[in-house]
């Protein structure tokens, strides 16, 4: 069974160059809150898509992260390359200044407007996912997905976001708060969890995700598994504390790694 590494580089103000093969980033903005370090992730994606009523979320916010400049310029800057979602959520307002970005000759390329409203069988999310996936994943397989807005508003929500990542288990698709992130740990691989102590840390989990996770050990954490079971109705690995550098887990089962965003 091989080895999987993982690294929250992305919450570094400059990505590592000398940390194995680059991985390229896309970014799914969904319709909540956005995290106070969008724009950084904004600037390490190489594509970035907004999931419906996410894109208000572009138009509202973003523009109070540069109280300085003027808003009209900050939407312009941070315009997503496409839109996609059954629109159900998108202001009218905004779809139309996103839509003028379209025919705009001063842009290099307009945004992309995609509705999927005959599509009420998967999430705004799964449909961000499978477009990026079908976009670049073919010239770009060290491809990882971050998703704002993930977290928080209806658990049900939630829930479906996590259900995506587990859907789309052989790529790498992060969920993302000001609090936290999640991944999933597929049983497929052993993994190994660089720590970016500096923006991340220290309180993190280990989550089963479907069934009992049986003959799970980790290294790296104040409270370690050894070969042990976890499940809901049982024990579950909540409010662990890293403790290392590099925090490795092996399971027989998928698992949801989750680990606390510093505020500084």
């Amino acid at each position: 069974m091989g080895t999987m590494s993982h690294s929250s580089t992305f919450l570094l103000p400059n990505l590592p160059t000398d940390n194995g093969p680059a991985l390229t980033y896309a970014l799914v903005i969904l319709n909540q809150h956005l995290p106070r370090f969008t724009p950084l992730l904004w600037e390490h994606a190489q594509v970035h898509v907004c999931a419906d009523g996410g894109t208000n979320r572009v138009f509202d916010e973003l523009p109070r992260f540069f109280p300085h400049d003027d808003p009209s310029d900050i939407r312009k800057r941070y315009k997503p390359y496409a839109i996609k979602g059954d629109m159900d959520s998108i202001r009218t307002d905004v779809l139309d200044f996103f839509r003028g970005l379209m025919y705009s000759l001063v842009t290099l390329h307009g945004t992309k407007i995609i509705d999927e409203s005959h599509d009420q069988d998967t999430t705004d999310l799964h449909k961000c996912v499978a477009y990026i996936r079908e976009l670049l994943n073919p010239e770009h397989p060290n491809l990882c997905i971050l998703a704002t807005g993930a977290l928080g508003g209806l658990f049900d929500h939630e829930m479906g976001n996590i259900n995506v990542i587990c859907r789309f288990s052989s790529m790498p698709i992060i969920l993302l708060s000001d609090d936290c992130l999640i991944q999933l740990l597929p049983s497929t691989h052993h993994h190994k969890i660089h720590i970016q102590s500096s923006v991340e840390g220290p309180h993190c989990g280990l989550i089963p995700i479907g069934t009992a996770a049986r003959r799970t050990t980790t290294t790296g954490l104040k409270w370690n598994l050894d070969k042990t079971e976890i499940r809901f109705g049982g024990l579950v690995s909540t409010s662990n504390i890293v403790k290392e550098n590099i925090v490795t887990v092996q399971s027989e089962s998928d698992l949801l790694w989750t680990i606390s965003i510093k505020k500084e």
